[in-house]
Parts: C-alpha cells; sequence; structure tokens
C-alpha cells in the first residue's frame, strides 16, 4: 500500500513539473500560477522524502 501511495505522489510531482515547464515556455508566463504550483511540487517532496 505504501509503494502505490508513493507512486501516487511521484506521480502528481511530475505532472506539476510538466505544468510548471509548459507554463514557462508560454509567450506571456503567470508568475503567480507558477509560484502556487511550485509549492504544490515543494510540498508534494517533501511529503515523498518523508514517506521513504
Amino acid at each position: 500500500m505504501q509503494t502505490a501511495h508513493l507512486s501516487a505522489l511521484e506521480a502528481k510531482h511530475a505532472v506539476l513539473d510538466q505544468r510548471i515547464n509548459n507554463e514557462t515556455h508560454r509567450p506571456m508566463p503567470d508568475a503567480l500560477l507558477i509560484a502556487e504550483l511550485k509549492k504544490q511540487k515543494l510540498r508534494l517532496k517533501e511529503e515523498i522524502s518523508s514517506a521513504h
């Protein structure tokens, strides 16, 4: 069960990483959206590292 949870967190982390990448490469990136996505990604990273 723990492995499934960890896999789900890593998948969410990858999705956020892709969303950040997509937003930063738009002609007029939304800085507030990027900041929020990065905060979410950091929270997930902390949760992943505590699950190990």
